[in-house]
């Protein structure tokens, strides 16, 4: 009996030990939780005072000026106005996004092909449009785009063309100057994908008897998709919010939705239906950042 209370209370001691053991490992994640919360808490604060609360007041006023109710959400798919907007909004943003995408998928490739000084060329004249403020690059455009600027003189002087053509207040020039100001945020998500892109598997593919195309047509692009893709939905949700480059290059007779906001706010003090149009605009900018994180993934695809 002695031997058998002796083993208990061995085991009790082992138990009381293990016991003893746990609890501060249990303290001590508890402190590291409270540490991250502690660092967290101050962003978190922040991003509530300074983005949540004006956002829920924007929304409250989408619905009760002037009146409480959806009918500035009604007018925004009623008005003929206010229809056409959207559709130029989206149209202008879905082809700038795509010869973005197009002309940043060919830097990106030689960017990722070519080494040295080549590559640092590159680099640099993608990120110094990124230093440049956009009112200066409309400007630029504007000037360089005018009907006599030096676009139209030079076409004129080598017989081109006969009198000036309209690239600027149309949506020529909304393009042209959009396109100019993406380039750089399509280029950089493919660059970093497309770098991480092991080259042996290209020369595995050639090896086994593909051709150069079909090489690069089924083994390289599928791996390059993700930036692809992740560059397709950040221009385009850029090109959605654009305020500055369609009012200089368009002229006033391109209206996207971001000048249309501020006409309504500012000029007709509609603010019930500018702030409808503002929540329209979030609610598509959330839904392109959600099928972004659900095909290809934010983390895989921004790199």
């Amino acid at each position: 009996m002695n031997s058998t209370t002796g083993s208990m209370s061995q085991e009790a001691d082992i138990s009381s030990g293990k016991i003893s053991i746990e609890k501060p490992a249990q303290r001590l994640s508890l402190g590291r939780i409270d540490s991250a919360w502690a660092l967290v808490l101050p962003i978190i604060i922040v991003v509530v005072l300074l983005y949540i609360v004006p956002l829920l007041y924007v929304f409250q006023l989408s619905i009760s000026d002037p009146k409480w109710g959806l009918d500035n959400y009604e007018r925004l798919v009623t008005m003929r106005g206010q229809v056409r907007v959207m559709l130029t909004t989206f149209r202008i943003s879905a082809i700038s996004a795509t010869l973005a995408v197009i002309l940043g998928f060919l830097v990106a490739l030689a960017m990722t092909w070519v080494r040295g000084v080549h590559q640092q060329v590159l680099v640099i004249c993608v990120m110094i449009p990124l230093w440049i403020s956009v009112l200066v690059r409309g400007f630029s455009w504007l000037v360089l785009l005018r009907d006599n600027g030096p676009l139209n003189d030079w076409l004129m002087a080598v017989g081109l063309i006969t009198e000036p053509l309209a690239f600027v207040r149309n949506e020529l020039g909304v393009v042209i100057g959009m396109v100019h100001y993406l380039l750089p945020f399509a280029i950089l998500p493919m660059y970093s994908v497309m770098q991480g892109i092991d080259e042996r598997l290209l020369f595995a593919s050639r090896s086994l008897g593909a051709s150069a195309r079909t090489t690069f047509a089924k083994v390289y692009i599928p791996m390059a998709l993700p930036g692809i893709m992740a560059a397709t939905i950040i221009v385009f949700v850029f090109g959605l919010g654009f305020y500055v480059t369609p009012v200089l290059l368009g002229g006033g007779r391109v209206v996207m939705l971001a000048e249309s906001v501020s006409v309504s706010i500012l000029t007709t003090a509609r603010w019930g239906l500018g702030a409808a149009q503002s929540m329209a605009l979030l609610a598509v900018t959330l839904c392109l950042v959600g099928i972004l994180s659900k095909t290809v993934g934010l983390k895989k695809g921004l790199g």
